[in-house]
């Protein structure tokens, strides 16, 4: 399987907000975070994303299908990936940790690495942590039934 990160353009905006909201849906569904949650973005977020001077936003492809994309944002030396996603049915196959690696390799400046993910989604923490980020203690209550936890890793 071969895996691809490509820069994004405006012409990608729908269809990378196609598959966000069918990567993301399933979490909005369980945990009825409608402030947030990407599935519920507009097509002018994703532009917004593509366009932003202080950030990249690329394609994720595998065996040229898009499956997934992931926001890269800096301020200074300090880095964060927000978001990041790949469809469901392109998970667990090594190309979140493929996408990472590539990333921070992208931008060797970054002192630091900050992401944030939902608490109680395990398989998320457990990749991340496995990728060397950790915990910053910062926890953030989106609603009864879902937290915000940020992980950092410097470099």
């Amino acid at each position: 399987m071969e895996v691809i990160l490509e820069e994004a353009t405006k012409e990608d905006a729908q269809s990378i907000l196609d598959n966000q909201v069918r990567a993301f849906k399933p979490i909005l569904e369980k945990y009825e975070d409608y402030e947030t949650n990407p599935a519920n973005e507009s097509i002018e977020k994703v532009v917004s994303r593509i366009r932003y001077s202080k950030g990249a936003f690329y394609k994720i492809l595998s065996d040229k299908i898009l499956v997934g994309a992931i926001s890269v944002l800096w301020e200074g030396d300090e880095y964060w990936i927000s978001p990041m996603f790949i469809l469901p049915e392109y998970q667990g196959k090594g190309i979140a940790q493929t996408i990472i690696n590539r990333i921070e390799n992208l931008y060797p400046a970054a002192a630091s690495w900050q992401l944030a993910t939902i608490l109680e989604e395990r398989r998320n923490c457990h990749l991340y942590e496995k990728m060397g980020y950790y915990k910053t203690g910062l926890n953030k209550k989106l609603n009864e039934k879902t937290t915000l936890i940020f992980y950092k890793k410097t470099v």
